[in-house]
């Protein structure tokens, strides 16, 4: 059972995987949002069910399975229709992430919550303890994004522009990872956040010693 609950974002092609990749291999519990959007809308789920209420049997697939894309063709041509999905996915997305970390094994947990500033920060997600963004210059998310996608300058700048800028996401921070150069220099700033949080979390814990005074 976890006591301590982090949220991890950053912009496209920051660095969050290689964060949570070496925080897994610690032995931390990290619940992904985007891997929980897609739970939370299989068949038998409530989310999906609201779905299929509002936007009609004509979304779903013969196997009864979401048509992400047709649906995800209806909503960019009507923000209003976009609005309608949000407000059934975004609750049950939440809810399920804060499920998984609560229930982690590990002393804490985290969030890897993409975007955290676009969905309200701590406005929407009030049970994180703290927020720990991955930062990177835009000019490395450039060649990142180019290098990784396979795709020209000019998309790669829309695809960042798309997002909350750097300065919403900076004023979520409580730690700040700054991703500007190779993956493996990030193992000593990981390990150093590591041992933060497990002291913090032990000092949640009802066993914890946080209070001077207790014996």
């Amino acid at each position: 059972m976890s006591n301590l609950i982090i949220g991890l974002t950053g912009g496209v092609a920051s660095g969050k995987s290689e964060l949570t990749r070496r925080f897994e291999a610690l032995g931390v519990h990290v619940a992904d949002a985007d891997v929980a959007a897609r739970e939370v809308v299989e068949p038998g789920q409530p989310a999906l069910a609201a779905i299929v209420r509002e936007f009609g049997p004509g979304v779903l697939q013969p196997d009864g399975r979401l048509d992400r894309r047709q649906l995800r063709e209806r909503i960019f041509a009507d923000p209003a229709a976009r609005r309608t999905l949000e407000a059934i996915t975004h609750p049950a997305i939440r809810a399920a992430l804060e499920a998984q970390c609560r229930q982690a094994p590990s002393p804490y947990a985290i969030a890897a919550i993409p975007l955290l500033a676009e969905a309200g920060g701590r406005v929407g997600y009030p049970w994180l303890d703290r927020i720990l963004v991955v930062d990177a210059p835009e000019a490395v998310q450039h060649a990142r994004l180019m290098r990784r996608d396979g795709v020209d300058e000019a998309l790669a700048g829309r695809m960042i522009a798309a997002q909350a800028s750097r300065q919403e996401r900076l004023a979520l921070a409580d730690d700040l990872v700054v991703n500007d150069g190779e993956p493996s220099h990030l193992d000593a700033m990981v390990a150093e956040l590591h041992a933060r949080y497990s002291a913090l979390a032990g000092a949640a814990s009802p066993d914890g010693n946080a209070d001077p005074l207790r014996p």
